[in-house]
């Protein structure tokens, strides 16, 4: 990945739409989806996981990261990688995650205040955002660089606040972060708000219930992502024609062959 990457990536945030980021799970899904015609990728922690047979939030550090460098180097695209909560609860070692990151060429990183799975928490407020300050001096003191994207998880772990997320936001974009995400959102109206509250590009996840992405662009959300969406979506596709076999026998599922050599040519070597 070239130096530039990361100035690259912070630019395709400055479009007059929204920047579409897919999230490729493996190396084959990151050339499918540069192949379509993205600009841009970013990895899933949920979908990494589910091709190591885990839920969300059980992938190492150093598997994280081990797979973010393959990411990287399946495409020229630039890469943004979930790094979840920087792998510390401490600020200095969500810094020792990002200046790691770097170091594989990524491009951005996110880092949420979001503890984890194991005590299901979200970081007090001053310790969010000293976090936030600790990994953007790491993505930007150096000849290496990355967009930092700092995330406000309340709505995605069903802790409604808006107030709050607003607040845990603008306080991440003093402590220097490039881009602002609240996972979860989905009331245009909430969205406006958020958006009219700070001055960075504002990313939002693509769900059911979520404006569109040409609705979002007019609320002024400059991304939007899909996390583990199309990670979800394969494994669907995959149990629907497992399960035709298996119960009825039949092979119905090759009905669509066409449609998966005519991406896979496109896609592979």
């Amino acid at each position: 990945m070239p130096a530039q990457a990361h100035q690259t990536f912070l630019d395709l945030h400055q479009g007059d739409d929204p920047l579409l980021l897919p999230n490729p799970w493996d190396v084959g899904s990151a050339r499918l989806f540069a192949s379509l015609g993205f600009n841009a990728l970013a990895t899933t922690s949920s979908g990494h996981a589910a091709t190591l047979g885990r839920l969300d939030g059980r992938v190492t550090r150093d598997e994280a990261l081990a797979h973010a460098a393959e990411i990287v180097t399946a495409t020229d695209l630039p890469v943004s990688a979930d790094l979840e909560n920087g792998f510390a609860d401490d600020p200095s070692g969500v810094a020792e995650t990002v200046l790691d990151a770097i170091e594989i060429g990524l491009a951005g990183c996110s880092v949420e205040d979001y503890s984890g799975p194991e005590t299901d928490s979200i970081y007090e407020p001053a310790l969010a955002a000293e976090r936030v300050v600790a990994a953007a001096d790491a993505a930007h003191r150096g000849p290496g660089r990355l967009v930092l994207t700092a995330r406000a998880e309340n709505f995605i772990h069903e802790r409604p606040d808006l107030e709050d997320t607003i607040a845990r936001l603008q306080a991440f974009q003093e402590a220097g972060a490039d881009v602002l995400y609240a996972p979860g959102l989905t009331e245009a109206e909430d969205i406006r708000r958020v958006v009219e509250s700070v001055d960075l590009p504002v990313n939002v996840l693509a769900l059911p219930a979520a404006p569109s992405v040409v609705e979002l662009g007019r609320l002024g959300v400059k991304r939007v992502s899909v996390g583990g969406g199309f990670s979800l979506v394969s494994l669907a596709a995959v149990v629907e024609a497992a399960t035709e076999f298996l119960v009825h026998g039949t092979y119905g599922y090759w009905n669509d062959i066409a449609r998966g050599i005519e991406a896979r040519d496109a896609a592979f070597e």
